[in-house]
């Protein structure tokens, strides 16, 4: 059946799109600015069943955040903060090793360690922590530290960055979460990040990362003071990294958060921004396998409209995630597997229960 796009330079795309030919640095662009939302919308759900059918993709995952202290000032953020602040906190390895045995009675598969950049941690504590998760979690995979704490981890250990690596994946590391991307344009990221690994740091970090044969997500934060120009240019060069080693899983447009940052007098992101900023990440990233609609920063609305915009994966069940909502996020923190399932089928998909490297773990019940 033929499409009626209003914005006809987008008709123009559909015969690239079906012949899987990759699109421009302009044609990136312009999938940004168009008016016809749901052209962009009709081009991503074309690669989106071509790759992966009606199947859609979720984890039962446990988010563990060791502390909010961190050495970085990050304009955008909301979650870190300094020693001597009153929300400041700092977990032991036994807090958190009680932590994770809290929500592994329900046989969570992945757990997602982020946090800050704490001023007096040794690299022993994080390798043990490791460590000790895996010892009494054997079967459960831990994706940790974003390619900022790896870069951070790297100098306190006082080893060269792949060496460093190489100790924490010995320890159980399994895989790398995409968090510390924001935008690599240098001048919106001296802005919103100035004391952050840069750009260019950040996708050497995952280069390393593949290199010792690890895989990792990429993200990117959308919704502050970037442009569309900012925007495309951070796809592609995820995207040439991706041609290089082939190593990244899943990419995630992260929505900004404004609420408790100093950049708290911008406005959230509306609907129409969060699907176009997934839509056109399954068109320009021809070579990732998944986007995921994260939707406990798009709201699981959103994220089940998504699902027709170039989504196929609405992440999962979470568990206690609190660097999103230090900024405001407004939805729960955690959602329970069975409203997953059903949000998935009542959007005409077919859910697939997954580990961390898209692995099915689990029939979905009818």
């Amino acid at each position: 059946m033929l499409f009626d796009y209003q914005d006809r330079r987008l008709a123009a795309l559909e015969a690239k799109v079906r012949g899987e030919e990759r699109l421009s640095f302009d044609e990136g662009v312009l999938l940004w600015t168009s008016p016809d939302l749901l052209g962009v919308g009709r081009l991503a759900n074309i690669v989106r069943e071509r790759r992966h059918g009606d199947q859609t993709y979720f984890i039962h995952n446990r988010h563990i955040n060791p502390t909010n202290i961190c050495v970085n000032s990050c304009r955008f953020c909301a979650f870190g903060v300094k020693a001597d602040d009153p929300t400041a906190y700092e977990k032991s390895l036994d807090e958190i090793f009680s932590d994770a045995e809290k929500y592994h009675s329900g046989k969570v598969s992945e757990f997602h360690i982020v946090g800050g950049l704490h001023p007096d941690w040794p690299f022993d504590y994080y390798v043990d922590m490791l460590k000790g998760l895996k010892q009494r979690f054997p079967d459960v995979h831990i994706q940790a530290f974003t390619a900022v704490e790896l870069d951070y981890l790297a100098k306190i250990s006082g080893l060269p960055l792949k060496e460093t690596l190489v100790v924490l994946k010995d320890a159980g590391l399994g895989s790398i979460p995409g968090g510390g991307a924001e935008i690599f344009a240098p001048r919106i990221r001296k802005k919103i990040c100035g004391e952050k690994t840069t750009g260019d740091d950040w996708l050497k970090t995952h280069e390393t990362v593949h290199a010792v044969g690890m895989r990792s997500n990429a993200t990117m934060l959308y919704g502050h003071i970037e442009g569309p120009e900012d925007r495309t240019d951070h796809l592609i060069r995820l995207r040439e990294l991706q041609d290089k080693t082939s190593g990244f899983l899943t990419f995630i447009p992260l929505a900004f958060h404004p609420e408790n940052t100093r950049l708290d007098h911008l406005h959230t992101t509306p609907g129409q921004l969060d699907l176009r900023a997934l839509a056109v990440s399954r068109l320009m990233l021809d070579n990732f396998p998944h986007i995921k609609a994260f939707w406990i920063m798009i709201t699981p609305a959103i994220a089940q409209l998504s699902l027709s915009f170039g989504a196929n994966d609405m992440d999962g069940t979470v568990v206690e995630e609190k660097i999103i909502h230090a900024a405001g996020a407004a939805t729960g923190q955690i959602f329970q597997k069975n409203s997953i399932i059903y949000m998935i089928r009542e959007s005409g998909r077919t859910p697939v229960e997954r580990d961390t490297l898209y692995e099915e773990t689990h029939a979905c019940p009818a």
